[in-house]
């Protein structure tokens, strides 16, 4: 962004209360800003996701708050971006019988991917969001920790981020406390003050993730077998896509105790159950690594492993591989490894804020069973 203006910066409005108090900030800051938002949404997925990031009523409520900071605002279509890069990434995933995170995903190549582009095109030197995290410059590099308020701390879906992106992101919220944020955006009276935001998936409506593959066309229902780790037939199933590992509810199968998703074997066609501790693991495998205060994983380090979102972290030694993959070898045993997921690195030092890095779970081990 070299012919930059160092002043100007695009926010990207998703219409909640987070976004809009960035650009707030930012406006206040003296920038010069402009609104963006990504129009995301397959068009069959409009009446699901009426009032998620990805519908009309956020884009609704993001156009008022532009009008509202008297900033100026585009509506930028991304659709058919959005079903390459998350919607069939999710889909593959599961049919590969994996558990995606496509939010992760779509911060990688459309957030932060394509909106840079954009704002290079608006002569912007920067892309801002509403995301909880922050940067500082160390040793000629971007460094994130995580935000100030730990439960809104979003740094794990920020993982993969290269520092071409993280030298221009702007994260207006790292330092705030959601109910600090609610209070910007209720101080110019904007409209998202008070929104309420959803966990869900902003293209699945009620986590209905079979009703979503399957109504879209992504996936059929294709009979298998449901099996305990000897090979013994319990049941049947639709499809390995709807099962997930550490699942028990739903698995249509009756044991004197109870039994859970322990592996998908897409060769085979099968959903593999066990008791519960059949769910931990030691030592996993994860691939296309992304580091962040360093450019390769040169030696062994100690870390704080997350292997998933809001999980508390484990102390885990990573170990560097061949082709931009790692080990990752946890000190104490954890339940419900799942490859698919994003397995993200913390130190030890800097109050444990600072994000390391991470890769993607590709095959976990325990002494009885390994997927």
């Amino acid at each position: 962004m070299s012919d930059s203006d160092p002043t100007r910066v695009v926010v990207g409005l998703s219409g909640g209360v987070d976004s809009s108090a960035a650009a707030s900030l930012l406006v206040e800051q003296g920038y010069d800003v402009v609104g963006i938002t990504l129009k995301v949404w397959p068009q069959d997925c409009v009446s699901r996701a009426e009032d998620k990031c990805c519908g009309p009523q956020a884009v609704m409520d993001a156009r008022s708050v532009a009008d509202k900071l008297g900033i100026p605002y585009y509506l930028i279509d991304e659709s058919k971006e959005f079903q390459r890069d998350v919607i069939d990434y999710f889909a593959a995933e599961y049919r590969a019988g994996r558990t995606p995170n496509p939010c992760v995903m779509c911060n990688e190549k459309l957030k932060f991917g394509n909106l840079i582009d954009r704002a290079k095109k608006l002569g912007a030197s920067y892309v801002a969001t509403g995301h909880y995290a922050r940067l500082e410059k160390r040793n000629g590099r971007t460094v994130m920790l995580r935000g100030r308020d730990a439960r809104k701390d979003q740094t794990y879906f920020l993982f993969s981020l290269g520092q071409e992106q993280l030298a221009h992101m702007m994260f207006p919220l790292g330092e705030l406390q959601k109910a600090e944020t609610r209070e910007v955006a209720r101080c110019v009276s904007l409209k998202t003050a008070e929104k309420q935001e959803s966990q869900e998936i902003c293209f699945v409506p009620d986590k209905d993730y079979k009703k979503f593959l399957t109504t879209a066309g992504l996936v059929e229902e294709h009979r298998g077998e449901i099996v305990d780790t000897r090979g013994q037939v319990l049941g049947h199933h639709d499809g390995i896509e709807f099962y997930t590992i550490g699942q028990r509810k739903g698995l249509g199968i009756s044991s004197p105790t109870p039994l859970y998703v322990v592996e998908l074997d897409p060769e085979n066609n099968r959903v593999v159950v066990g008791e519960e501790g059949l769910l931990l693991r030691s030592e996993f495998w994860i691939d296309r690594c992304n580091w962040i205060p360093f450019e390769d994983l040169e030696w062994p380090i100690e870390v704080s492993a997350a292997i998933r979102y809001n999980h508390p972290g484990a102390a885990a030694t990573v170990e560097p591989a061949e082709d931009g993959r790692a080990v990752v070898r946890l000190h104490e045993p954890q339940r419900a490894v799942t490859p698919g997921q994003a397995c993200v690195f913390y130190s030890k030092d800097d109050l444990g804020d600072k994000v390391l890095g991470g890769g993607w779970i590709h095959k976990t081990y325990n002494k009885n069973l390994s997927t």
